[in-house]
């Protein structure tokens, strides 16, 4: 009726709606300057260290501020080789993503800069011939060693807000055959280090296997767990504060502690079988030289199969008892 309507406004009979529908966001991915670390470009492909609290291309409620304007921004403005993303998947957005890490992830993530490379690495993505390693820091002292967990993952089923973002062990015709193995590295009191490799590619499929097994990961307030905070890794009121006192805070970790650690590919062009490594971040090379200090136990651990260089993504701060050899 000419006037804007509140929220508890109820419609009568006669009344004359006027809905204004914005136009669609543009499928053009806008350039933004925000620090990328490269791992590698070439004119094919362009390999990044994820960092956290960024999503990887623009969604409902993110129009900015994601990786692909990072790398927008990049090839106009810093790349060696030049060149852009793939335009494969730009009519959703997501031109050049091959794969994706969840927004508090960090590590290993690939672009592909031209539709062939886009394909050829799609095709090994689809085919299993690539080899992803992950590190996870989880809550409890997992046991066996190593094992697979096989267990068929799905939507929740519930629509509720904070659940239908979720996904769920499934056994019905719903879930999709999941695979992830799992190696333990370090066991500490209370946590371990594990590395996971992936045989499948399901949405949060390490972080929903792992609670499933009773070991969620730290900081993963989704699927059960808890930040890591002085009051949990110190063991007694003294231990308590000289954590807080030496990293100035009560929290030390709140996100997800995964970390996408390596990637191995074959080069879409060349064919050459390539392997990148990314360094786990600050706060996790932190939180795990605590650990070792505050709460050690055993390890370093490689058991069959295992392949990540513990000594070269989590330096051994020279602080703990514990020498961090792959």
């Amino acid at each position: 009726n000419g006037r804007a309507a509140k929220a508890s406004t109820s419609l009568r009979l006669g009344d004359v709606v006027e809905v204004v529908i914005p136009p669609p966001p543009a499928k053009e991915i806008q350039p933004e300057e925000i620090p990328l670390e490269v791992l590698y470009e070439d004119e094919q492909i362009i390999v990044i260290n994820k960092q956290a609290d960024i999503i990887v291309h623009p969604a409902r409620s993110h129009l900015g501020g994601t990786m692909l304007n990072a790398l927008a921004w990049h090839f106009l403005n810093e790349s060696s080789s030049g060149g852009a993303l793939s335009n494969v998947g730009a009519e959703l957005a997501r031109p050049g993503v091959v794969h994706r890490l969840d927004r508090h992830t960090t590590g290993v993530i690939i672009f592909a800069k031209d539709e062939e490379a886009h394909w050829r690495l799609g095709r090994q993505f689809e085919q299993r011939t690539t080899d992803k390693r992950y590190l996870a820091l989880v809550q409890g002292e997992v046991e066996p060693v190593a094992d697979l967990i096989d267990a068929p993952l799905g939507p929740h089923p519930s629509s509720a807000k904070g659940l239908r973002e979720k996904y769920v062990v499934r056994y019905d015709e719903m879930g999709k055959a999941s695979l992830t193995l799992y190696r333990v590295r370090e066991r500490f009191e209370g946590y371990s280090l594990v590395e996971l490799e992936l045989k499948t590619g399901r949405t949060h499929q390490i972080r929903i296997h792992m609670t499933h097994l009773g070991y969620p990961l730290v900081g993963d307030d989704m699927y059960s767990g808890k930040p890591a905070t002085s009051a949990r890794l110190g063991k007694d009121k003294p231990a308590r504060l000289a954590i807080e006192a030496e990293i100035g805070s009560e929290i030390i970790m709140d996100r997800q502690a995964l970390h996408a650690t390596t990637l191995t590919i074959d080069h879409p062009k060349t064919g050459e079988r390539m392997t990148f490594q990314a360094p786990v971040p600050p706060d996790l090379a932190r939180l795990v030289d605590l650990l070792r200090r505050y709460r050690p136990g055993e390890g370093p651990l490689s058991p069959a199969g295992s392949t990540v260089d513990l000594a070269a993504v989590i330096p051994d701060s020279g602080n703990s008892g514990t020498e961090a050899t792959g």
